[in-house]
This record gives C-alpha cells, structure tokens and sequence, in this order.
C-alpha cells in the first residue's frame, strides 16, 4: 500500500513524472536526479517500505532480483567497468527518504567516486566479542 506522503510513493506509482528505465507491477527503476555517476538509478517498490527491515522477504527477493537484471543491462548498454549496489538504511546509514530503495551505480575507472571509508583495524578479541555477539 502506497502513502500519500512518501514522494518515493507517488513516484513509484507514476503521479510524479520521473525518467522510468523499467517498470513492472511491483517496481519502477528511475534515473536518480542527483547522480554520483553516469547512468546513476534507483529500484523503487510501489508499495511502502519504509526500509529494509520492513520489506517483506518475497519483496527483498524480487527487488535485489530485479537490481542484478538492471546491472547486468546497464553494464552492457552503458560499458560500464564495474558497478555497485547500494542500500542504505535508516538516517545514521545515509538514508535521506523512508522508503525502501536500491541505488544502482554505474561504475567508471577514474570517475572518482569514493564509497568507502576509513578500515578500522580491531583487535583479535575485540572481533571475537562481535563474533560471540552475532553467533
């Protein structure tokens, strides 16, 4: 079920223009308006999710599904020299719009796109301890 708030929403269901690269009865693949590299998009469910936590796992399926057919057609059509998937979750995770979404980012040597940050470099124990923790 869509909200009538959520612009992702309204998107998604076709009540805000967007440049649509796919579409089917569940998802719209949109080019991003802000993109951080050529052929930049987002896979946007019409339902409302407002994250990872809430999809549904049949959902999580056709949407990470639907994510690998885009990334392997943008890659050939765009030639592309890499790419990523990119999901965030929640505000501390960079995620600006509480709706489900998967960033697909065309990757291009030397486009200077940088997604990681620092290694952090912990100990031994102090990986145990979140080994022990996540067992």
């Amino acid at each position: 079920m869509k909200k009538d708030d959520c612009i992702f929403c309204r998107i998604a269901n076709g009540e805000i223009a967007s440049k649509t690269i796919y579409e089917n009865e569940e998802f719209r693949v949109i080019l991003d308006l802000g993109p951080v590299t050529k052929g930049h998009a987002l896979v946007l469910p019409k339902e409302h999710f407002d994250n990872l936590y809430e999809l549904p796992e049949e959902w999580c399926k056709k949407a990470f599904a639907l994510a690998k057919r885009m990334a392997e057609r943008m890659t050939e059509k765009l030639g592309c020299d890499g790419f990523n998937l990119l999901q965030n979750n929640k505000e501390a995770a960079g995620q600006t719009i509480s709706h489900f979404h998967i960033h697909l980012i065309p990757r291009y040597r030397e486009d200077g796109l940088e997604l990681s940050g620092e290694q952090q470099s912990p100990s031994q124990e102090e990986l145990e301890a979140v080994r022990q923790q996540l067992s």
